[in-house]
């Protein structure tokens, strides 16, 4: 499967939703079931990278996908150095909701490349409606590890499951170099 280079908000006219197969069974049902509601109801946003060519049913197959939404964090979750500047009330951050790779393409960096481009995303929007983090929630050690590796850090571990932290002003930092080299994430 060919990968088109842009990511682009879901379409259910265009997007073929039903044959995306990440391994993860709770993302291929939220991609399948949840993620144009959500967009319809105005909670989330789900953006596509899909395949170049079209299946029988004349849509595109899905090579990756990411979902953002709005949320906010306790200050008291944040390690106390950066805490201690922010208001006593919760902090306004982006969620990384939902963010996969179809297994048909994975092992083409296209995980890191999603990743940059959800952040990118961000960063637009943060221009506009500032928020203080990017947020991600880790079902597991493999998963914080992938965000640990791009820069996040743990806000807290509970049960298996963590959360972790990207600062805005770090994403400001990746995207507005000069020269930005996909923001100059390594890996």
């Amino acid at each position: 499967m060919k990968c088109s280079k842009r990511f682009v908000e879901l379409d259910k006219a265009l997007h073929d939703r039903n044959s995306f197969d990440c391994d993860s069974v709770d993302l291929n049902i939220f991609l399948q079931r949840h993620a144009l509601r959500h967009m319809k109801v105005g909670v989330s946003k789900t953006m596509v990278l899909a395949a170049t060519e079209q299946l029988a049913n004349k849509k595109y197959p899905l090579c990756s996908f990411y979902t953002i939404a709005p949320s906010s964090i306790q200050r008291e979750t944040l390690p106390k150095n950066l805490s201690r500047k922010l208001p006593h009330y919760p902090v306004p951050v982006f969620l990384i909701a939902q963010l996969a790779v179809n297994k048909k393409v994975q092992g083409q960096q296209l995980g890191k490349i999603t990743l940059i481009k959800s952040l990118e995303f961000l960063w637009h929007v943060n221009k506009q409606m500032h928020a203080y983090a990017v947020v991600v929630d880790c079902l597991n050690e493999s998963v914080e590890n992938f965000y640990k590796k791009y820069g996040f850090d743990h806000l807290y571990k509970d049960d298996g499951k963590s959360r972790m932290f990207l600062p805005m002003k770090t994403v400001e930092q990746l995207f507005e170099m000069p020269d930005h080299d996909q923001g100059g994430m390594a890996g």
